[in-house]
């Protein structure tokens, strides 16, 4: 048989995952960035059946990016959850979050 080796890592906080998001992502506008990263570490807190690692971070900025948005409104944000929520479920919960809250940095996850 053969085996996997898994190494368990933390989730970076705000500031590692936006200076990720930056190296990866060079082109797009900074508040997008910030904006998608609060988000992210708010939709961490939640209590999902996947919550989304820094991979659905990147896909996430990648997306709004090529829907021309320079940051990331409440609306929009609830409209493209399926580029970083694998499930229904985590869907209904995030959709109860108050993401213009987040974004307005008084919600979870901005710090």
């Amino acid at each position: 048989k053969r085996r996997c080796l898994y190494h368990w890592f933390d989730h970076p906080g705000f500031a590692r995952e936006l200076a990720i998001v930056r190296r990866r992502l060079p082109g797009v506008s900074a508040r997008l960035a910030e904006q998608v990263t609060a988000l992210v570490q708010a939709l961490r807190a939640e209590d999902l059946l996947k919550p989304p690692g820094v991979a659905e971070t990147l896909d996430w900025v990648r997306a709004l990016d090529a829907l021309g948005a320079d940051e990331a409104g409440a609306e929009l944000a609830m409209a493209t959850l399926g580029s970083v929520l694998k499930y229904r479920e985590d869907t209904d919960r995030a959709r109860g979050l108050d993401f213009a809250a987040i974004l307005a940095g008084r919600g979870a996850g901005t710090g």
